[in-house]
C-alpha cells in the first residue's frame, strides 16, 4: 500500500550482561499467566485498546534474568555490541519498566510509525543516551517501529548522561519469532 520496495522485516531484542547475570529485554505476545517467571515488567494492548482485555491481544515487555531469546539461532547480522560499560548497562535495566505501552501496531503517539518490539528497544537505547544512529537493520531489511521509539525517547528529557553500554541487539528474520513486525 505504501509502495515501499519489498524487504525483510526484523525484530529487535537486547541482552544486557552484568556480573549477576544476563538479562533479556524483549517485547513478545503474552503466552500464559506466568509472566513473573519471564521477568514481565509491563503489558500493553495489541491492535486496539479494548481488545487488550483478552490475553491473546496483549503483549508483554520482559526484563528476564538469565532468560533466552527463543529464535536467537536465526538471528541475522547480530549480535551487535553497543558498549561494555557496567553503569550504563544498569541504567538500561532500570529504564525497561518505564517503557511506554501504547497499542501495538498503531501510531497512538503520533510518531509517523507504529509501536512494536523495535520501538521498545529503540526507546531503551535512546533513553540510555546510547547513540542509536549507527544501529541499522541488516542490509536490504528494515525494522518497522524503530523510528517511533526514537521519537518518543526524544520527547522525554534525558536524565543523567551515562557513557556506553554492554548490550547486544539481536535481529531475527521474519517468521522466526513469536512477535513479528507486520
Amino acid at each position: 500500500m505504501a509502495r515501499r520496495p519489498a524487504c525483510e522485516l526484523y525484530h529487535s531484542a537486547l541482552q544486557v550482561q552484568v556480573p549477576e547475570g544476563t538479562f533479556v529485554i524483549e517485547q513478545t505476545p503474552v503466552p500464559d499467566l506466568s509472566g513473573k517467571q519471564r521477568g514481565v515488567v509491563a503489558e500493553g494492548a495489541v491492535g486496539t485498546r479494548w481488545a487488550g482485555r483478552f490475553r491473546i491481544f496483549r503483549y508483554e515487555i520482559r526484563l528476564w534474568r538469565n532468560g533466552h531469546i527463543p529464535d536467537v539461532a536465526e538471528a541475522v547480522d547480530s549480535p551487535q555490541r553497543l558498549s561494555n560499560d557496567e553503569d550504563c548497562a544498569r541504567r538500561v535495566l532500570d529504564l525497561v519498566a518505564q517503557v511506554p505501552t501504547p497499542v501495538w501496531g498503531r501510531d497512538a503517539l503520533g510518531t509517523g510509525d507504529m509501536w512494536n518490539s523495535n520501538s521498545v528497544i529503540a526507546w531503551v537505547i535512546a533513553r540510555s543516551e546510547i547513540d542509536p544512529e549507527p544501529i541499522q537493520p541488516p542490509a536490504g531489511g528494515r525494522a518497522p517501529g524503530w523510528h517511533a521509539g526514537l521519537v518518543v525517547a526524544r520527547r522525554q528529557e534525558p536524565e543523567a548522561a551515562p557513557p556506553t553500554l554492554r548490550v547486544e541487539r539481536v535481529h531475527t528474520a521474519p517468521g522466526d519469532t513469536p512477535c513479528r513486525d507486520a
